[in-house]
C-alpha cells in the first residue's frame, strides 16, 4: 500500500500569522501518527516563514514514523539536515517571493551541483530525493546524480481545467514514473494533490508516497486533523493488488 506523507508546513504558518505558541506543529504531528501517516514532511525556508529551526529539531525527536525535510540545495541548509539527521531531505527549487514551490528542480541543468550536495547528504546517512517536473530528461539527471528518490511535481495535473490538459499530465507522470522505476528510482509524488484529484493518481502504480499539504490541513481545520488524515490515507491506497515497491 502507498504511503501518506502530510506536510505540516501550514499549521505553522497559522501560528506564525500571530507570532504566538499556537497553533504547536508538534501537536499536530502527534495527532497526524496517530490518525494513521506513515510519514511527516516540512519545508525548512531559507526566510523562515513558516516552520522554525525548534520546529524540525523537536520533531525529529519525538515523531516515531519518518521525518522528510524539504529544503532549498544550499550549503547553509545541508549543515542543519547533515545535524538533524531526518529520515530523508527532499531538494526543492526555493524563491522568496513565491506562496508556494512553483516547479520542479532543474536537476539536469545543474548536475554537477546537485551532485555534490546528494554526496555530501549520503555521506551523512541521509536518503535523498529531487522535485522534478515529470520529465524524461530530469529523471535521467536524477539516476546521474544519484538521487535516491524523486517526487514527481503534480501541479499541471492538479491544475488541469479540461479533461484533455489532465490526460496529458497524467501521462507525463505515469511515463516519469516508470521510468524512474526501471532505473531503480523510488517514486512520490505531490503538490496540489486533493480529495478529488489523487485517487486516479493511485492507477500509476510506481508511486510509493504522496505527499499531501495544503488540501489536508484545510480540510483539518473544518473537520479535524484525525479525520482529514484518515480520509486521506484511504484515498491513497490505491487499486487492489500487489504495489510495485521501490528498487532503491
Amino acid at each position: 500500500m502507498p504511503r501518506l506523507g502530510v506536510n505540516i508546513d501550514h499549521v505553522a504558518t497559522l501560528r506564525q500569522a500571530r507570532g504566538g505558541n499556537e497553533p504547536d506543529p508538534l501537536a499536530a504531528a502527534v495527532l497526524v501518527e496517530l490518525a494513521g501517516a506513515d510519514g511527516l514532511v516540512v519545508h525548512l525556508r531559507e526566510d523562515r516563514r513558516h516552520i522554525q529551526d525548534r520546529d524540525l529539531n523537536l520533531l525529529k525527536d519525538i515523531i516515531t514514523t519518518k521525518l522528510n525535510l524539504e529544503m532549498a540545495a544550499e550549503d547553509s541548509m545541508v549543515k542543519i539536515a547533515l545535524h538533524v539527521k531526518p529520515h530523508m531531505v527532499t531538494l526543492v527549487p526555493e524563491r522568496r517571493q513565491e506562496l508556494t514551490t512553483e516547479g520542479g528542480l532543474d536537476v539536469a541543468g545543474q548536475k554537477e551541483r546537485m551532485k555534490a550536495i546528494v554526496d555530501l547528504l549520503h555521506d551523512g546517512g541521509i536518503p535523498v530525493s529531487v522535485f522534478v517536473e515529470p520529465d524524461l530528461e530530469q529523471i535521467k539527471a536524477a539516476h546521474k546524480i544519484a538521487a535516491d528518490y524523486v517526487e514527481l511535481h503534480t501541479g499541471r495535473y492538479a491544475n488541469a481545467r479540461r479533461l484533455k490538459e489532465e490526460q496529458a499530465e497524467f501521462d507525463a507522470l505515469a511515463q516519469a514514473a516508470k521510468l524512474a522505476y526501471k532505473l531503480g528510482i523510488g517514486v512520490n509524488a505531490g503538490h496540489g494533490l486533493t480529495y478529488r484529484n489523487v485517487k486516479r493518481l493511485t492507477q500509476i502504480t510506481e508511486i510509493v508516497e504522496y505527499n499531501i499539504g495544503h488540501s489536508l490541513i484545510a480540510r483539518a481545520v473544518l473537520v479535524g486533523l484525525d479525520r482529514a488524515v484518515r480520509e486521506m490515507k484511504q484515498l491513497v491506497g490505491g487499486p487492489s493488488g500487489e504495489r510495485q515497491e521501490a528498487r532503491s
